[in-house]
């Protein structure tokens, strides 16, 4: 096996496609000098739908992508990948790649802080059918607070209308409302709402339209970004690993053009954008 290099080099994010740029925004505003790499593997989105071994086997290599390109440090900002493959990739894989590399996940910061957002200790998720159907979310929530009862929905057009940039068409508000009245017909008590996917604050917009009063939403960014900070503050041996000069390179596995033109629901800056292949 190749050796990856050992200088301080960026931060990796990845995500299947374009949703774990809201992850990378949040995380950006909190770090703003750091250096990062966002990989986008377009070309195989969604993964949703696709089976824990796949999910598994996709993401292992692109994190072992983002190691070769100097990353010590690897967030997946997916939700999808974060349930099917971050635990196998932090068990199996790592001890045999390099020890000292570290991958983290999405789902547990946002589970940690649940706990402090909800009042009646009912709970809702928003997210893929794969998210929805791992229940890493009630798994991670049972973990950290076990009064919390937790009740999840599929969104599954949620995604689309978002990359097909129709999150403010009429379309948007018919679905955003039919799963929002099927989470909370679900459960009434339900006052704190995880959007579990990382396209979702795209529609925040619709979604606070129709959440009743009282109810709060929770998307990930911040939270992940704050996270992450406390992370670095408290492993300064990985922090002296990840360098600061405030550069942000995108790589994705689509074509480069495609990516940046899209990118730009997500981001609110010209990027360059590299293709790759694994």
């Amino acid at each position: 096996m190749t050796p990856f290099p050992q200088a301080a080099g960026p931060i990796g994010v990845f995500d299947s496609g374009y949703g774990g740029l809201t992850i990378l925004h949040g995380i950006r505003q909190l770090l703003p000098h750091h250096d990062f790499i966002y990989l986008g593997d377009n070309a195989r989105a969604p993964y949703g739908p696709r089976s824990f071994e796949v999910v598994y086997e996709f993401t292992r290599q692109a994190v072992r992508h983002l190691f070769a390109e100097g990353c010590h440090l690897v967030i997946l900002g997916c939700n999808t990948a974060s349930a099917k493959a971050l635990r196998s990739i932090q068990q199996n894989d790592l001890p045999q790649w390099d020890a000292h590399r570290r991958v983290l996940g999405i789902i547990r910061p946002t589970a940690e802080i649940v706990g402090g957002l909800t009042r009646s200790r009912h709970v809702g998720i928003l997210a893929t059918e794969g998210t929805i159907r791992s229940h890493s979310y009630a798994m991670e929530i049972a973990k950290l607070h076990p009064d919390i009862k937790v009740t999840g929905v599929a969104c599954p057009f949620w995604v689309p209308l978002v990359e097909y940039n129709e999150a403010d068409s009429p379309g948007a508000d018919y679905f955003v409302k039919k799963y929002l009245d099927q989470l909370l017909h679900a459960d009434s008590a339900i006052d704190t709402i995880i959007l579990g996917c990382t396209h979702y604050p795209i529609l925040l917009p619709k979604i606070l339209k129709y959440t009743p009063a009282g109810v709060r939403i929770v998307p990930q960014g911040e939270y992940v970004a704050s996270s992450l900070l406390d992370y670095l503050q408290r492993h300064p041996e990985m922090a002296s690993r990840c360098t600061q000069g405030g550069h942000v390179r995108y790589l994705t596995t689509e074509n480069a053009e495609k990516f940046k033109e899209s990118a730009q629901i997500f981001l609110h800056e010209p990027i360059e954008v590299e293709h790759i292949e694994f």
